[in-house]
């Protein structure tokens, strides 16, 4: 389920850019308008394939082209106005002119341009410019990102994370959740163990009772690390009271929440993502690859399920071997 998570992060950083962007402009604090022109450059290509490059580099202040792609014949303006008469006047300047055979495309990165890409404008030196798709908003840009494939997603999202850093949040709170994180990804999950602390065959009969079909495979993977779970538990406990239960009762909490929705493989799924979102939003969080992240959270997710924290228990069950 990588494909929401990376959605998520650029849809996130993306309008957060812009909320700021309108916010510190009414403030006449314009230092982010010269900041996004550098980001929305390289961001373009990453999200259409072009080869933008900056104009101001070669000329400064150029008016009505802020970016310029030569191989694909693109001048570029990025605007947080978005306005008819923004447009029509950058439509009517003299640089616009020398370029023959080129098209211009206006990208309105902080305010939604849906009217506008309906509109009609005056077009003095007739330039090529069709509203309806040389019109970009962060609402096309994201529609756009949301059909590619997955790499292509990924790919976005790694150069959003790396040039929309976000800020830590002085609200964040610590959690024993992203602390057990913090341990578990430290392991060597490849290390194999024996698994006599358990009955697979219980396993396999609550996977059964609450049909978990798609689940299965992620439960079949995780239950061999149950002993290895329950030792760090052990370890983590030696540091205070309450340690191990309260992330189990987490777990559960965001279980229960989502019981009333949702059923079967979507619950067990929907369980893994609210776990995930608690974990990035503790501050005690210590960053790892997303990969990682997903494992980590994965095992404990499915080491819940066992202890009976989540999810309905057949009769007579007793996941522990006597």
């Amino acid at each position: 389920m990588n494909r929401p998570n990376y959605f998520n992060v650029i849809e996130e950083r993306l309008n957060l850019l812009s909320v700021r962007i309108i916010s510190r402009g009414r403030l006449n604090i314009l230092d982010l308008h010269g900041h996004s022109e550098n980001f929305y450059q390289y961001f373009l290509n990453e999200v259409y394939g072009w080869t933008v490059a900056n104009e101001n580099d070669n000329q400064q202040n150029v008016e009505a082209i802020d970016l310029i792609d030569h191989s694909n014949k693109f001048v570029i303006q990025v605007s947080s106005t978005s306005s008819k008469q923004k447009i029509e006047s950058s439509l009517s300047k003299d640089s616009i002119k020398k370029y023959v055979g080129y098209t211009f495309k206006f990208v309105s990165i902080a305010r939604d341009a849906a009217d506008l890409k309906k509109d009609t404008f005056k077009n003095p030196h007739r330039i090529s410019f069709t509203p309806s798709t040389d019109i970009i908003d962060n609402n096309s840009i994201l529609s756009k990102i949301r059909g590619l494939n997955i790499n292509d997603q990924k790919r976005i999202y790694q150069f959003v994370k790396k040039e929309l850093v976000a800020e830590i949040d002085p609200m964040k709170l610590e959690s024993n959740l992203a602390a057990v994180i913090n341990i578990l990804a430290k392991e060597d999950w490849d290390k194999s163990e024996s698994v006599t602390e358990i009955n697979s065959f219980e396993i396999d009969r609550k996977i059964s009772y609450n049909n978990l079909n798609a689940a299965k495979v992620i439960i079949d993977d995780n239950t061999v690390h149950y002993g290895r779970v329950d030792k760090i538990y052990t370890e983590f406990d030696s540091q205070g009271s309450n340690k191990s239960s309260s992330v189990l009762s987490t777990i559960r909490q965001e279980y229960a929440k989502a019981k009333s929705n949702l059923t079967d493989d979507q619950l067990f799924f929907d369980v893994i993502s609210k776990v995930e979102k608690k974990i990035l939003n503790s501050s005690n969080y210590t960053l790892i690859p997303f990969d990682e992240l997903e494992l980590c959270i994965n095992i404990l997710v499915v080491d819940a399920f066992i202890r009976c924290k989540i999810f309905e228990n057949p009769n007579s069950y007793n996941y522990a071997t006597t």
